[in-house]
């Protein structure tokens, strides 16, 4: 989830203010996303929000906004086009350029997704683009008030029900949608292109996508959204469509100045995300998690709790270990698994627990490693193998304790020495 939700506004191509929300994460932004939401809708939907949350995990700042006219934004929706979104797309990118970062990644969903098509070779320093439902051409938006079409063009306009919504649709809509060439776009993008559908789609049928992926030149891709609906509203479609997205635009958004950045940066940040009680996000190095607690206990159950990473520790530690010993030994080892339980446990009910643990009285720590080691292996070698996991590195820092130092950032940096030791010692 975004750390630090920032809302805002700035103003749109005709003039209204645009309101918005600026999703950043904890720790360092390694590129800008804008997001377009679908037509009549808002930046709040669904699909917008678990989007943002995903990405804000890998890293990158997404910035949603409402079109004019619509959601929270000014203006009126009546006056509005195709055109005038690309505008405010336009506009968005620019406050992004000159207040942060110009975007690198831009997503848009079903109109908005056409929209962005359309502008997004007017954003140089974007580098990819998702579409979610999107049709291959702006004009296939008029099928959604096709009954009213004749009154449109007789009367000049008409009121029209979307979702349950009035909206006054012009007769210059339809002129200006009809003057533009999503395809012709596409066939000219000259960036990456992950096009996203469900094929049950009822408001855009699935031959859209087939028409933008063929216009489309490589680097492209196609994922199927399988049962979803237009809207993507099962949070699970809309949670499934935000990690494909986000795997698929990290190869595309690194560079070589953030990864730099992030390997002289030692250590590990844990930073709280504004969201619940406890949720943080763990940067280490290039990688980006969630910590929290279960929702027994006031958590969102987001990501393991701080005793799940201590187990992931001691079993990581193990695996690698028992592999490095056994290539060393050239035992054929298939595989290796561990899994590892903890508990807080009496001392005077420890049966394993040794004179010196059960002195302590009280409550004490318990982790339980159960060893899986496949492959054919006679009972001698598996015993050794067992004697071994007891000696990875993690499991000697449980049983013999670690000096934990705490100073406070202001009062007294990082010492000297920590800096200069190289990133395998710091792990030692």
């Amino acid at each position: 989830m975004s750390a630090t939700p920032i809302r805002l506004t700035f103003p749109g191509a005709q003039g209204a203010e645009l309101a918005a929300r600026l999703d950043l994460p904890t720790g360092p932004v390694r590129a800008y996303a804008l997001f377009a939401h679908c037509f009549t809708c808002s930046k709040d939907l669904v699909a917008a929000r678990r989007i943002s949350e995903a990405l804000t995990r890998e890293g990158i700042g997404v910035l949603r906004f409402d079109f004019t006219g619509l959601g929270g934004s000014g203006g009126d929706f009546a006056s509005t086009n195709f055109s005038s979104n690309v505008g405010d797309l336009l506009k968005a990118a620019a406050f992004l350029r000159a207040n942060y970062e110009a975007p690198r990644l831009l997503i848009g969903h079903s109109l908005g997704g056409a929209a962005m098509l359309a502008v997004a070779s007017e954003i140089p320093e974007a580098v990819a683009v998702a579409t979610i439902g999107a049709p291959a051409d702006a004009e296939h938006v008029v099928h959604n008030f096709r009954g009213d079409l004749e009154t449109i063009r007789v009367q000049g306009e008409a009121d029209v029900t979307l979702d349950g919504r009035s909206f006054t649709i012009r007769r210059q809509f339809l002129d200006d949608i009809a003057g533009h060439s999503v395809r012709g776009k596409v066939e000219h993008l000259k960036k990456a292109l992950l096009v996203m559908h469900a094929p049950r789609d009822e408001i855009v049928g699935i031959d859209n996508a087939t028409a933008l992926f063929v216009a489309a030149k490589h680097p492209k891709s196609f994922v199927s959204l399988d049962t979803a609906d237009h809207l993507l509203s099962n949070p699970a479609d809309a949670i499934y469509a935000a990690g494909v997205i986000a795997a698929w635009a990290a190869r595309y958004l690194a560079s070589e100045a953030s990864e730099a950045e992030e390997e002289a940066s030692p250590g590990v940040l844990v930073s709280e995300t504004g969201q619940g009680k406890f949720q943080a996000m763990v940067t280490s190095g290039a990688h980006r998690m969630l910590a929290d607690e279960p929702e027994a206990v006031g958590g969102f159950d987001s990501g393991p709790s701080p005793y799940d990473y201590l187990s992931t520790a001691l079993g990581a530690c193990t695996v690698m270990t028992l592999r490095m010993y056994a290539e060393r030994k050239g035992i054929a080892v298939d595989r290796i698994s561990t899994r590892v339980y903890h508990a807080k446990v009496h001392a005077d009910d420890c049966m394993e627990c040794d004179e010196d643990l059960k002195g302590k009285g009280g409550r004490i720590d318990r982790f339980d490693r159960v060893l899986r080691i496949e492959g054919s292996l006679d009972a001698a070698t598996r015993q050794r193998l067992q004697e071994i996991a007891d000696k990875c590195p993690v499991h000697r820092t449980l049983e013999a304790g670690a000096l934990v130092v705490t100073r406070l950032e202001e009062e007294e940096p990082v010492s000297a020495t920590l800096q200069k030791l190289n990133p395998a010692d710091r792990q030692r």
